[in-house]
């Protein structure tokens, strides 16, 4: 591993000048990599993907013919974020989400947004996500998206963007804890020299959100987690998440309605549940109000919510505000409710519902991205400069027959971090998730998910399309504090 041979290669750096120098906020762990005996960093990289395959940090790939079980990509080069930079992205991230929860609770009650024409209701009503049923409810508390991941992107001018908003059931945030506790555990030197923000408090502050949204009468709030069962993508999480609360993992199964309130069954009978963190789509939430042919969920579980007697989290009917159309209306949207500029600008966006937007994305399929409104993961995408001629025809075909479903933005050129690969850095794109719960107030847990295409030349970071992730550190302003001695503790750092 040569850190004087490696290569920006015109793309911007997270840790790199583009004349090959180190950034300020990179420069301390550069030294400490520099300083490691030749082969030591894949050694350590090699222990992290053993701590990860005991500690059974795992995701699994739809249709994967090979086994759907895969151990989470993890790459050992840290992204490292500066003080100010991420307290202009923590700024943003209140800003959008305020204005989003705004947004959602007008679409269910008085549809001002859509009466003052800033939102086409023709966008909002085709909406897959958009829930009639939802119509009048006030949520607890006043607030529908409890918790949000927000993509964000670097694009070559330095400029940071928001590439997408996941307010229905955002996962990856277990990684996020996972990859700093192994970290922390390779790198106990660097954490003691750098002032690194924590993200333990997350798991804490995840279940005083729950406990906050009970009724009011209840003392001491039963909160469960509610998972589709073993067989969804996210299974790892949902487990880790709720023995890291001390919370019950259940599944639709284990749940029943009586009197329009929700129990559990235990060993010991029928326990009251207060909140429910529920890892399930609306979709599947409760027979009794969408799709009737579920098996995952809980038969009138929409009752007791509407009822007061449980509180729901997320809100369903949020995922409206996630749609990749309506995200394209989103800084009309902060300017309607908030009367502010955007802090977090979107990448510019081609909406096809409109005639302009429609034609552009036509003319130009070759220098675009396309995306399907309601797809995630990289699926129903097109990648226009990465694309044939016949991928290119086959979605000219699937955007004239349903223009509404579909948005198209430039190829942006993502950041790069270097990566290790094969005993050498490498640069690698980067996108970054940062994760927002909106309890008593906004908290952005420092930093997120930093997801990397391992794969050369690839703008793809998703798991299930080859991608991996890494630990995000987020610098305090603070002033370094002396290293520690032998005798100090280290957990004042991460």
């Amino acid at each position: 591993m040569k850190l004087n041979e490696y290569q920006v290669e015109g793309f911007f750096d997270e840790m790199f000048a583009a004349d090959g120098t180190p950034r300020s906020h990179a420069a301390t762990l550069l030294q400490n990599l520099s300083r490691l005996p030749e082969g030591e960093l894949e050694v350590r990289q090699r222990g992290a993907e053993s701590a990860f395959f005991y500690s059974g940090v795992t995701f699994s790939v739809y249709g994967d013919q090979a086994g759907t079980e895969k151990i989470f990509p993890f790459d050992i080069v840290p992204r490292i974020i500066p003080a100010d930079e991420w307290r202009a992205i923590e700024e943003g991230l209140k800003q959008r989400i305020t204005a989003l929860n705004l947004l959602i609770d007008d679409l269910y009650h008085d549809q001002r947004i859509i009466g003052d024409g800033v939102l086409p209701k023709e966008i909002v009503y085709s909406s897959k996500a958009y829930r009639p049923q939802c119509m009048g409810f006030n949520p607890p508390r006043g607030v529908w998206c409890h918790i949000t991941g927000t993509d964000l992107i670097r694009h070559r001018d330095g400029q940071v963007y928001v590439l997408e908003d996941n307010l229905r059931c955002p996962s990856g945030v277990s990684y996020v804890l996972e990859n700093r506790r192994i970290m922390q555990s390779l790198f106990p030197h660097v954490f003691a020299e750098q002032r690194i923000r924590s993200v333990r408090t997350y798991t804490s502050k995840l279940r005083d959100l729950l406990e906050h949204l009970a009724p009011d009468s209840v003392r001491n709030p039963h909160a469960v987690l509610l998972s589709p069962g073993i067989y969804n993508s996210a299974y790892f999480e949902h487990s880790f998440l709720a023995q890291q609360m001390g919370i019950e993992l259940v599944e639709g199964r284990d749940l029943v309605v009586h009197q329009d309130r929700v129990y559990v069954r235990t060993t010991h009978g029928f326990e009251r549940v207060d909140v429910i963190y529920r890892r399930i789509d609306d979709d599947f939430l409760d027979p009794e109000t969408f799709r009737s042919d579920s098996l995952l969920g809980v038969p009138g579980i929409m009752r007791a919510y509407q009822s007061g007697h449980v509180a729901l989290v997320n809100a369903p009917g949020t995922g409206v505000a996630d749609d990749k159309v309506i995200y394209a209306y989103v800084p009309r949207i902060v300017k309607y409710y908030l009367d502010q500029e955007v802090i977090l600008p979107n990448v510019p966006t081609y909406i096809c519902a409109e005639e302009e937007g429609l034609r552009y994305t036509l003319e130009h399929l070759d220098e675009l991205v396309v995306k399907a409104a309601n797809e995630a993961g990289g699926y129903g995408m097109l990648v226009g400069p990465h694309s044939t001629a016949e991928q290119r025809a086959d979605f000219a075909v699937r955007v004239k027959a349903n223009p509404r479903n579909y948005i198209s933005q430039p190829t942006m050129a993502l950041s790069r971090v270097p990566t290790l690969v094969g005993g050498d850095l490498e640069g690698r794109h980067v996108d970054l998730r940062p994760y927002i719960l909106y309890g008593r107030e906004i908290f952005v847990l420092p930093g997120g998910l930093t997801r990397v295409a391992l794969r050369k030349g690839s703008l793809v970071v998703n798991s299930s399309q080859g991608g991996g992730s890494k630990d995000t550190w987020v610098l305090d302003d603070a002033p370094t504090p002396a290293p520690a001695g032998p005798s100090q503790t280290q957990s004042q750092t991460a």
